[in-house]
């Protein structure tokens, strides 16, 4: 009986939070954004001071090529060290369960942690410190196409909701562990 009650109760809690990050879109909330090289350093929600990249702190880019696809970036957090993010700031994961070869996060899961999608003729760009070499895709069971970094699918977390954030860091959420990466490729476990 305990069980169904925890399970409802996360069931309305992800839920919330689904709606919230829908409803806030993607407007960045943070107010000290000073330029570092191809960074800026700014404090998020947690209070953590974290280097996002300069496009997350200046708005939307202009347009891009056809086959350009997601920016493919990295950033200091705090308690992580440099990790992976996308051209917003928001912390890119893998999902074990994933086993470094293919999409296994669809339906339900893929609402909470969604995938970074690719459409038919893009690439993922490589930017700041993540290396193109790295970069791939593979197939998304409901369509499309995943970006990929040394093999593993990468996915964002709906209760990330600033720049900086890395709450799903080690969290065993939706069939398995999340974690963060490095640019290197490596599985980042340390819990932040």
């Amino acid at each position: 009986m305990r069980t169904v009650t925890k399970a409802a109760t996360y069931a309305v809690i992800v839920s919330g939070i689904a709606v919230v990050a829908v409803g806030c879109g993607s407007a960045s909330t943070s107010a000290n954004a000073p330029t570092v090289s191809n960074s800026a350093i700014q404090t998020n929600s947690q209070g953590n001071t974290v280097s996002v990249p300069a496009s997350a702190s200046a708005g939307s880019s202009g347009s891009s090529s056809a086959s350009s696809g997601p920016e493919i970036n990295t950033a200091t957090v705090t308690g992580l060290g440099t990790i992976l993010v996308n051209s917003q700031g928001q912390t890119l994961y893998m999902f074990v369960p994933d086993k470094q070869s293919k999409v296994t996060c669809v339906g339900a899961c893929a609402s909470v942690w969604p995938p970074a999608a690719l459409t038919t003729g893009q690439t993922a760009v490589a930017s700041g410190g993540a290396k193109s070499s790295l970069l791939g895709s593979d197939k998304n069971p409901s369509g499309g196409e995943v970006v990929t970094y040394n093999k593993w699918p990468l996915y964002t977390y709906v209760a990330d909701t600033a720049a900086g954030t890395a709450t799903g860091q080690a969290v065993n959420l939706n069939g398995g562990l999340w974690y963060v990466m490095s640019p290197s490729g490596a599985v980042i476990k340390t819990k932040a």
